[in-house]
């Protein structure tokens, strides 16, 4: 079924009205009844009951996203929710980290009474903990020095503070934060490959998968690196669409 992005907009943040200075317009997008005047809605082209949120040039109407752009920004959100809970994950394992390199005999010493405790139990569901990957690799992180356990809690935090800068620029739809957000991913993908190839999990191939959708939508959406006309037709686009705003919510069929 098919969405209609611009009444599901008007219907959680309320209609934008505008009243032209031209006449032909102001006509278009204005109308009387028995409950008082009533003036088109920018977004959604329904009639809302009240005095218009502005007025003015046509050309200098407010820019109210619809349609596709609304579509956009929904997917550029929905990206800006998902970068912001994972810098926080991130934050959080920097900060284990960091306590983990204050207190690493404390936590080596737990760790081997608890595996002594829980090796019977592994073993009667034939499991060896001495084998497993997942205790190697927690045995040998405590043979990393103090210094090398602080430099990888600074490097996930400059990680996780990327993260949380891409979160907030796409939420507001910025430009410089569509650029970071496709350079800093794609750096990652190589990465992301890499460990397919050491060990393919469905969570590994669902996170390659749609960091190379996100890539290349935004890339190509908003015609970044010059790919669809680059940042001039881009610009057009926005210039055209805030000119015609008006004109299209009346009905009115621009002339090229």
């Amino acid at each position: 079924m098919k969405i209609d992005w611009d009444r599901r907009t008007c219907a959680r943040k309320g209609h934008v009205t505008y009243a032209p200075d031209d006449p032909r317009l102001r006509v278009r997008l204005h109308a009387q009844t028995a409950l008082g005047d009533v003036w088109r809605c920018l977004r959604c082209g329904d009639f809302a009951l009240g005095e218009p949120h502005g007025s003015g040039p046509a050309d200098e109407a407010p820019l109210v996203p619809r349609g596709k752009v609304l579509r956009d920004l929904f997917i550029l959100r929905f990206l800006a929710i998902e970068r912001a809970v994972r810098g926080v994950f991130i934050v959080l394992v920097a900060v284990a980290v960091w306590k983990f390199s204050n207190s690493q005999d404390a936590v080596r010493r737990l760790f081997n009474d608890y595996l002594d405790v829980f090796r019977p139990v592994f073993r009667h569901f034939h499991y060896d903990l001495d084998h497993s990957p997942v205790v190697g690799s927690i045995q040998k992180a405590f043979g990393y020095k103090h210094d090398t356990l602080l430099l990888v809690a600074a490097l996930l935090l400059a990680y996780a503070l990327i993260e949380l800068v891409e979160a907030v620029g796409l939420w507001y739809a910025k430009r410089w934060a569509e650029y970071l957000t496709v350079v800093a991913t794609a750096a990652f993908l190589p990465l992301e490959i890499y460990e397919l190839t050491e060990h393919i999990s469905w969570l590994k191939i669902t996170t390659l998968v749609l960091n190379i959708l996100a890539v290349l939508y935004i890339a190509l959406t908003k015609r970044l690196f010059g790919l669809r006309g680059g940042r001039r037709k881009f610009e057009e686009e926005r210039h055209s669409a805030s000119l015609m705003e008006v004109e299209e919510s009346a009905g009115v069929v621009a002339v090229g």
